[in-house]
């Protein structure tokens, strides 16, 4: 890599602009980097980009483009076990400055550097990720997490093989002189109690995760993180969390979202996820709240933008609050473990949208599914999922079934719950309710007061599973009483003030 003699920004950059600009300060560390074109560029696969230190020229970050961004195609392990021993999660601050990625943590065999790697939210197995991501005419770049500073110069270099532009008018960028930008002097003061995110660079963070990132585990008051009006293309992921209020702007121009899903950022080779408490972390949804304690995600939209296993939303913790959010997935398009509320809430998804472990309640929500809408694996310890005055729209030609709890590779749910009061629904098979295990005296598949969407009226029911149950107020009135009340299906704890 040899540095141009001298060469002016304007010369090499003519038809392209770069944010941040040349000899900008005050920038968040947290920044994407971007290239903006006169048409869409085209991201390549071999060249590197290097980002330096100014004062010293020491080698701060380093992408190279030849390593794939992840796997595309799904490998599976006949032989990987669930853990024996409950998942630890250690204290400390783990990033890329401090630790390499792929270091595994519980059972878990190392990650492979065959793909791209960065380590998130102090996931020390890290996370498969996009280095380039092109929306419009602006390519995004990002760097590993967490590796620059504040009050630090830097300057970035790219090879000419990194993006190309149509016209072919991008030779790279190979003089130091060219993009070099300062950070913000100072972190923002938690004493304010409150962070804003602005991708245009006008808040304390440029990113969520970033702001996330800089409040330090189980920090005792509450911290409001107030995101800004705008398109966040990151992989969300935070652990060891407690007291956060994360807020957008707006519901449905507040978006996080990105490419995610199981065969992406797989589970580890050697162990099997999601089945029951104390298993590996899950890596492959877009946004997840992992061993967290009463945290709310509050007014936006989280989506992931692949198919299959793909949750728009993962959470694993206690006392979660999600109200005003539109959640977007695949299948599993929610994954919920650990007791938490969802108020007015909308999820679009595919089958089995709704996946976890409980006790969640859902209060005045709509969903929309082929069907099942849910697969709910709680235990007796706890409730499962409980639906108040919520609408649920089959999206199958052929109508939709509510849940299903069928054994899985030996494994039967034969505590599932899914109990539904006051709720409108269409499109929906006669049967109501799709494949369960031989197991269902203890099931709690309920409903009160099902209405038809469209005209209000009281369904027909006399075709539902037999191991389903239609409540009556006549004679079921403590059962309807205690279900439609969040303190008791949530282990004694209600987002509500006055509950």
């Amino acid at each position: 890599m040899a540095l141009l003699a001298s060469c002016t920004s304007a010369e090499i950059s003519g038809n392209y602009t770069i944010y941040p600009e040349n000899q900008e300060k005050d920038i968040h560390p947290d920044t994407h980097l971007k290239i903006t074109f006169a048409s869409q560029p085209i991201v390549g696969s071999t060249g590197k980009i290097w980002v330096f230190e100014s004062q010293t020229d020491s080698l701060v970050d380093l992408i190279d483009m030849s390593i794939p961004a992840g796997p595309t195609k799904s490998v599976k392990n006949p032989e990987a076990t669930y853990t024996s021993i409950p998942y630890q999660y250690l204290p400390g601050k783990f990033t890329n400055a401090n630790t390499k990625p792929g270091t595994p943590s519980g059972t878990a065999l190392p990650t492979a550097d065959t793909f791209q790697l960065t380590i998130i939210g102090g996931f020390t197995d890290a996370f498969h990720f996009y280095p380039i991501i092109v929306h419009e005419n602006t390519a995004i770049i990002s760097l590993h997490h967490n590796l620059l500073e504040y009050n630090k110069d830097y300057y970035v270099l790219i090879d000419s093989s990194v993006v190309s532009s149509a016209k072919g008018s991008f030779k790279g960028i190979y003089n130091k002189n060219v993009w070099r930008f300062s950070t913000s002097k100072n972190p923002p003061d938690l004493r304010s109690k409150k962070i804003i995110v602005d991708n245009k660079g006008n808040g304390d963070f440029a990113t969520l995760q970033g702001a996330l990132d800089y409040i330090p585990n189980n920090y005792k008051d509450t911290v409001e993180i107030f995101i800004r009006n705008g398109l966040y293309e990151e992989l969300i992921y935070f652990r060891n969390k407690s007291n956060i209020i994360i807020k957008g702007e707006d519901k449905e121009k507040t978006v996080i979202q990105y490419a995610n899903n199981e065969v992406f950022n797989p589970h580890p080779w050697n162990v099997k996820t999601n089945e029951w408490p104390g298993t590996f972390p899950s890596r492959r949804a877009a946004f997840a709240i992992d061993n967290c304690t009463n945290i709310q995600l509050l007014n936006l939209t989280v989506k992931t933008l692949l198919q299959g296993q793909a949750e728009g939303l993962l959470i694993n913790g206690s006392e979660i609050f999600v109200k005003g959010v539109h959640i977007v997935g695949s299948g599993d398009a929610l994954q919920t473990n650990g007791s938490a509320c969802f108020d007015d809430v909308r999820i679009d998804g595919g089958g089995d949208m709704i996946l976890g472990r409980g006790p969640a309640f859902f209060k005045d929500c709509d969903f929309y599914s082929p069907g099942p809408f849910m697969w709910t694996r709680n235990t007796k310890a706890n409730h499962g999922n409980v639906f108040l005055n919520c609408r649920f729209t089959g999206t199958n030609p052929n109508g939709s079934t509510l849940a299903r709890a069928p054994v899985n590779k030996g494994f039967g749910y034969p505590y599932s719950e899914c109990v539904f009061i006051n709720c409108s629904l269409k499109n929906i098979l006669p049967k109501g309710w799709g494949t369960v295990g031989e197991e269902t005296k203890n099931m709690h598949y309920w409903e009160y007061n099902s209405t038809n969407i469209d005209d209000g009226k009281p369904i027909d029911l006399s075709q539902r599973a037999d191991f389903s149950c239609q409540l009556r107020l006549d004679t079921d009135k403590e059962l309807i009483e205690n279900y439609s009340n969040p303190l008791f299906v949530l282990d004694g704890w209600s987002p509500y003030p006055n509950n």
